[in-house]
């Protein structure tokens, strides 16, 4: 594993991009640096999934037998957690790789037969079940094709139940801000999302922060050409610097934020197909 992460291919083939980084990473530790910051050191991947796991916590109360639809699943760290508390879970991802290694980890954990697993792709997903919380962490700022991006989140609507609850989050500042965009990632801004939605028979019920100090992503684009020493140093100063300020303000401060949350509801008289 390189300090200074992995670099993003010339072309994005999402299918082959997700197994192979699954396949250099998914089995390591907790797997964070195949679902967090690609191939970046661990303390910084562990402060990374503590702050998402803040923002996301007054989100994933459920109640017992609760149905749970993780898309981007990764390893399984967020069904793991969901089913432990009672959920029914389906995880998807597009990585084999990632899924197997969901299915070991929930067996390893005791929560297997809560939870299943399955390689799909969110942009033509249909299960045909609805679900009472549709739950995506980091997933759609990956997806770029704007068709695709539009049939993901049509998806995520589609399979919501009535009166049920989705919860994405996803990088999404209050404007275009492309110091960090790659060939894999795009920070869209905060309003097109909301469009999206908007036309997508989706309302926004809670919309907070998750990563309101801003040295990581001021660092990033420049990291990958500092010497090795000089990138594990400040890597490890900022996420210091910024891991406090993220537990104490983040929820609050999502006008600062560069990730937020999005919990959604459907419109009483939406109309998805329209999306």
């Amino acid at each position: 594993m390189t300090v200074r992460g992995a670099p993003a291919p010339q072309l994005y083939q999402p299918a082959l991009y997700w197994e192979d980084r699954a396949r250099q990473f998914a089995v390591e530790g907790k797997g964070l640096a195949a679902v967090c910051a690609y191939g970046m050191p661990e303390f910084y991947n562990r402060a990374i999934h503590l702050e998402q796991r803040m923002a996301l916590e007054p989100w994933l109360k459920i109640r017992p037998e609760a149905r749970v639809l993780d898309v981007g699943c990764g390893v399984g760290r967020w069904s793991r957690l969901l089913a432990a508390r009672g959920a029914r879970v389906t995880g998807i991802d597009l990585s084999p790789t990632m899924i197997a290694q969901a299915r070991l980890r929930a067996l390893a954990a005791n929560v297997a037969d809560r939870c299943q697993f399955f390689v799909k792709d969110l942009s033509t997903l249909d299960i045909r079940e609805h679900y009472d919380l549709v739950l995506g962490v980091t997933v759609l700022q990956h997806i770029l094709d704007p068709k695709s991006f539009r049939a993901a989140v049509a998806a995520l609507a589609a399979h919501l139940a009535p009166g049920g609850r989705m919860v994405l989050l996803e990088a999404a500042p209050r404007g275009q801000v492309e110091r960090c965009d790659s060939t894999i990632f795009s920070a869209r801004p905060r309003e097109v999302y909301l469009s999206m939605f908007r036309q997508c028979g989706l309302e926004v019920h809670a919309l907070t922060g998750v990563d309101a100090a801003p040295f990581r992503t001021l660092l990033l684009p420049y990291v990958r050409t500092l010497p090795s020493a000089l990138s594990r140093a400040l890597l490890w100063f900022t996420t210091v610097l910024s891991l406090p300020i993220n537990m104490i303000l983040g929820r609050r401060a999502v006008n600062q934020s560069w990730h937020a949350v999005f919990v959604l509801r459907q419109k009483l008289s939406s109309n998805i197909h329209g999306c």
